[in-house]
């Protein structure tokens, strides 16, 4: 397959894999305001030429929106995969293209959020080890931060200390998410309207630089729902499925 990586110059026209729709969609108005500031920052966002699910999004940990001290290093926002385009070696080649950009540009080695079983919209763990990841830190909530250095002497990435026990003083319901997830354009508005249309305590917090990232009192910025102060999931929810975790 060919790969495209996206520009200044390509952006508008281009489509951005995982949220397949024109531009006039909120999802990818949102994504896209989002990638078009980070790209001056060193972000690279590489897909593959036909449309689906096929893209490795990375930038150097120092501008990444995570509240981790990775200095040199590159951070992995996500790398996907997934439908009929899966088990051709394609992510194999994006991770491939990944090393090498970030070995001539100098960095220390790769980092990327994963956990010690599959989560949802997190790496594969089973993947990072078998490409030569490490885990190198995790929080109390099972977040892991993997690693892959290009040297034996490189240090450790770590996690902040705001994120390494994830919790917030804010009661009920609280979800904390940025634009680099494009679902969330669509997908938070529901959760508000669906809290406010059946009394439930919500509150969401649109996490809007790379400071607030940060400093997050989570380890996943793109999207952290938390109950009475305890963090219970990353994955991003439509009504349906916010109801069924409220009732129990």
């Amino acid at each position: 397959m060919e790969y495209i990586r996206l520009t200044k110059d390509n952006l508008e026209k281009e489509h951005i894999c995982c949220a397949i729709s024109n531009n006039s969609d909120v999802q990818v108005a949102s994504k896209k305001a989002w990638l078009r500031d980070r790209l001056d920052e060193g972000l690279v966002f590489l897909r593959g030429a036909e449309r689906g699910k096929c893209f490795i999004e990375y930038i150097p940990a120092e501008y990444a929106w995570v509240p981790v001290d990775a200095g040199g290093y590159m951070y992995i926002d996500c790398l996907w995969v997934s439908g009929s385009l899966k088990g051709h070696g394609y992510s194999n080649d994006l991770l491939l293209e990944c090393i090498n950009d970030s070995r001539e540009k100098g960095s220390t080695g790769l980092c990327i959020l994963s956990s010690a079983k599959k989560k949802p919209f997190l790496a594969d763990p089973k993947y990072l080890r078998y490409k030569g990841f490490e885990v190198c830190d995790e929080c109390d909530n099972g977040i892991q931060l993997w690693y892959m250095p290009f040297g034996k002497d490189a240090a450790l990435p770590r996690f902040r200390d705001c994120a390494k026990h994830p919790k917030t003083d804010v009661q009920g319901y609280v979800l904390y998410y940025t634009s680099q997830c494009p679902f969330n354009g669509k997908y938070v508005p529901v959760l508000e309207k669906t809290a406010q249309e059946n009394g439930i305590p919500f509150r969401a917090i649109h996490i809007e630089s790379r400071e607030e990232a940060r400093n997050a009192p989570t380890p996943v910025t793109t999207y952290s729902l938390f109950f009475n102060g305890e963090y219970l999931t990353n994955e991003q929810m439509n009504d349906t499925k916010f109801l069924k975790l409220v009732n129990g």
